[in-house]
């Protein structure tokens, strides 16, 4: 239900979309991905992707993805053509000495990190091309490789700052991405600066140094204790740490909410504005219960791992001094065990991937979706619709180097 204020109609933002359904989704997914060696994965991404945005309703009309798996799929396949002298260079470095292979990694790693930034700008172009609301498309301009560059040079610059200057670097970062991106006719801005989140950022930066600083003072003043041989800082400096550990953690959330609420805010949309507010706590409490799902998962695993083991290793554990030839035993009756042990591992680690975007990714789409209101919404009706960027065939380096989003 809108409202009518000074600053025109109040649109709101609903998400309608179940936990459980995301859940259904990925975990068939996941199944499929097995006999298709992963490539069934770009269908996963597209039934994640169509989830989400349809489940994003604004003033009553939802969001629309109509992107598709073959095009990412194909988009993959340039980028591993694209990633085959890489390939070569790292065997060779391979085959060098360690002084040239740790400066050959070195500088591949740049390359990577550099070349991430211009696969995260044609990524959003990406999605943008493909997601429409009440029939008009979206898209974003601008330069992929002058992004990537002005993100290489601010990283640089963290490094030298000790992180000091990342208020700046988001704010630039958010106003190239923003000024660029389209709603048909109607261009995007973003009217922040870098004071939109330099309280916040160090407020927070501040305690981790202070808190650093007093656990190095209290481990100096505190005395060593001496443990088995080994000289370690007491328990004060411990108790000090685990301190500073928590306060960081929980910094990090109070952060998250402060500078998702800030930045979005700033947002605009021709004569539409955005306001967003996500609170600390909501962000705390869905990590809290990634936790516990994982606890949950754990339990399951170990279980099931503990009757496998036990099956295999029954024999040896009933007969101490046999667990040698039994485990001899084990490897010579083919290749079966070894693959489900490695299948086991590898389900783990599914799961966790599954929990961590039915609780983290989920919930943080559904705290911003819900924490949106849109003024002057009406000033959108009039918008015009452009044609589709028919150029972009997926999303290339984006899905190769693992830097898309949802």
């Amino acid at each position: 239900m809108s409202e009518e204020r000074g600053q025109g109609r109040l649109a709101p933002v609903h998400f309608t979309g179940e936990r459980s359904e995301l859940f259904g989704l990925l975990f068939r997914g996941y199944l499929l991905m097995v006999p298709t060696l992963g490539i069934y994965r770009f269908w996963v991404t597209t039934w994640k992707r169509r989830f989400y945005w349809q489940n994003t309703v604004i003033d009553g009309d939802p969001l629309e993805y109509t992107g598709h798996a073959m095009q990412l799929l194909i988009g993959f396949l340039f980028a591993l053509a694209f990633f085959l002298p890489i390939y070569i260079v790292f065997f060779y470095l391979s085959t060098q000495s360690p002084e040239i292979t740790i400066i050959g990694y070195a500088a591949v790693g740049v390359t990577l990190w550099f070349l991430s930034g211009y696969a995260i700008y044609r990524g959003r172009d990406f999605r943008l091309s493909r997601t429409l609301w009440r029939g008009i498309r979206f898209n974003q301009h601008g330069n992929g490789w002058g992004y990537a560059w002005r993100r290489f040079g601010w990283s640089i610059l963290m490094v030298l700052t000790l992180g000091l200057v990342y208020p700046f670097m988001a704010s630039n970062l958010w106003k190239y991405r923003y000024n660029h991106t389209w709603y048909g006719d109607r261009q995007f801005g973003w009217t922040g600066s870098w004071k939109t989140i330099a309280g916040p950022y160090y407020k927070l930066y501040g305690a981790v140094v202070a808190l650093a600083f007093a656990t190095i003072f209290v481990s100096a003043s505190g005395g060593l204790v001496e443990v088995d041989g080994v000289l370690m800082p007491g328990w004060p400096a411990w108790a000090m740490g685990s301190a500073a550990a928590l306060v960081l953690w929980l910094g990090v959330y109070y952060f998250r909410s402060r500078e998702a609420t800030r930045m979005f805010s700033q947002v605009r949309v021709g004569d539409a504005t955005i306001s967003v507010k996500v609170r600390a706590r909501s962000l705390f409490g869905q990590f809290l219960l990634y936790c516990l799902s994982l606890t949950g998962a754990l339990v399951v695993f170990g279980m099931f791992i503990g009757v496998i083991v036990g099956s295999l290793f029954g024999n040896a554990l009933m007969n101490p001094g046999a667990e040698g030839a039994e485990f001899a035993r084990i490897l010579q009756s083919g290749w079966g065990t070894i693959a489900w042990l490695i299948a086991c591992y590898l389900a783990l680690l599914a799961s966790f991937a599954l929990l961590g975007e039915v609780f983290l990714g989920y919930g943080y789409w559904m705290l911003v979706a819900r924490g949106a209101v849109i003024s002057n919404a009406d000033s959108l009706k009039s918008a015009r619709a452009t044609g589709e960027d028919l150029a972009l065939v997926g999303e290339g380096l984006a899905d190769a180097l693992n830097v898309g989003a949802y």
